[in-house]
């Protein structure tokens, strides 16, 4: 991206255009001050530019990271010696920690958070090999300041004062296994790291990534009962994965641009459980049944797809990166007040009789504000059909859940 004028950004300082940078007094937010006629028109995340337009179609940010920057600045305009200055400052500042920071979702997922201008501490923690991403991570020149955790002991000092926790931790799938073969493992990790939370930061918004998400919500929920501290509205599978990969397919399958096209998906996380609404993609297209078929098979196994094609090498990473701080920057920017956020995300739910269902939901400053029941409204008969079928198995998997975590007692 082109850039006319660019500023350095401290954690604490003002930047401006006209001179060097200088420190001022430690302050939880920053700002930019532009001595400038062209006024700054967006931040990137890695640098400030008086002409980028965040809105190509080759931004890397996208609709939604492009709106959660655009409502994360104030501008005011000030006289000041006949010259017009517009100050851009940052409507809030949240803390993020990132519990399994150091594995192959939580390095690229940190990144992408560090970059995030709504973001003003990122807390990583894993039980070992942090202290190095935390080095690295730290000399990326946006404003948050990073701080790395190392094992169970400090583990309550990296939740503590946070507002969302993200949980990749947990071991990833290989070859030939399933997201319930993962169970036993990742299980014990999350109630473990689900019991801190609701030790040290219980009104925190708590995003579970570890699979199998469909059995590891309901574990955290379990927990955050037997706590005390159970909010329903803040606790989120991320399953926005499943949006991205079904984006993606449809708008290469029918050739559309990736930024118009919105397809929810509903149900769970895993095979089957995963159920993508063709018919409510926007904007609307046609579909052959067959093709119908063919894209929701690929959305539901696209996940094995990675795995088979990194050959033992590792699982969906990078995409679930990407996808969890997309979901991250949503309800980030629900938490600064912005009224018009939308994801799709694994809750708990009325919508079907199942306690736990993925939807699209709006999200507030308080967490889940609504789930929308309209999608699930006016289905086609392959859509009705795949609804009834994926019930069964997502009511074993979230019982699997419960019953682990009842079973197993948490720590005073």
């Amino acid at each position: 991206m082109a850039a006319a004028l660019t500023a350095h950004f401290f954690t604490t300082s003002t930047a401006s255009c006209n001179s060097k940078p200088y420190m001022v007094s430690k302050s939880k937010s920053f700002g930019l001050q532009f001595n400038s006629s062209n006024y700054l028109r967006s931040f990137s995340g890695l640098k400030a530019a008086t002409s980028v337009n965040c809105e190509s179609e080759s931004s890397f940010l996208g609709k939604e990271s492009t709106a959660a920057l655009r409502y994360s600045f104030a501008p005011k305009a000030v006289k000041q010696n006949l010259d017009t200055v517009t100050r851009f400052l940052p409507c809030a500042s949240f803390k993020v920690a990132i519990l399994g920071a150091a594995g192959g979702i939580g390095q690229p997922l940190a990144l992408l958070i560090k970059m995030s201008p709504l973001v003003s501490t990122l807390h990583l923690y894993d039980i070992a090999n942090v202290r190095g991403v935390t080095a690295d991570l730290s000399h990326c020149n946006t404003p948050s300041q990073v701080l790395g955790f190392t094992g169970t002991a400090e583990l309550p000092n990296s939740l503590k004062g946070v507002d969302v926790v993200v949980i990749p931790a947990g071991v990833p799938r290989k070859p030939g296994m399933t997201r319930d073969d993962l169970f036993n493992i990742n299980a014990n990790i999350v109630k473990d790291l689900v019991e801190a939370v609701a030790d040290t930061c219980p009104d925190a918004f708590i995003h579970i990534i570890s699979n199998p998400v469909n059995s590891t919500v309901p574990i955290a929920a379990e927990v955050l009962k037997q706590k005390g501290v159970y909010d329903p509205k803040k606790l989120f599978g991320v399953t926005t994965l499943d949006v991205v990969r079904a984006n993606t397919f449809v708008a290469q399958k029918k050739n559309l641009k990736l930024i118009d096209v919105d397809v929810p998906v509903v149900g769970g996380h895993a095979g089957i459980t995963i159920l993508p609404l063709l018919s409510k993609i926007k904007p609307s297209v046609s579909l052959t049944d067959e093709e119908v078929e063919e894209l929701t098979v690929r959305i539901q196994n696209a996940g094995t797809e990675v795995v088979d094609a990194k050959a033992g090498a590792g699982s969906a990473t990078l995409s679930m990166a990407y996808a969890a701080a997309r979901f991250m920057e949503s309800s980030l920017r629900a938490l600064d007040g912005d009224s018009d956020v939308y994801e799709c995300s694994y809750v708990q739910s009325e919508l079907t009789e199942l306690p736990f269902f993925a939807s699209r939901v709006k999200l507030g400053k308080n967490g889940v504000e609504a789930v929308i029941p309209s999608d699930l409204q006016g289905l086609t008969e392959y859509e009705a059909k795949s609804l009834e079928a994926l019930k069964p198995e997502l009511k074993a998997s979230i019982e699997k859940g419960v019953a682990f975590a009842n079973k197993q007692p948490v720590a005073a």
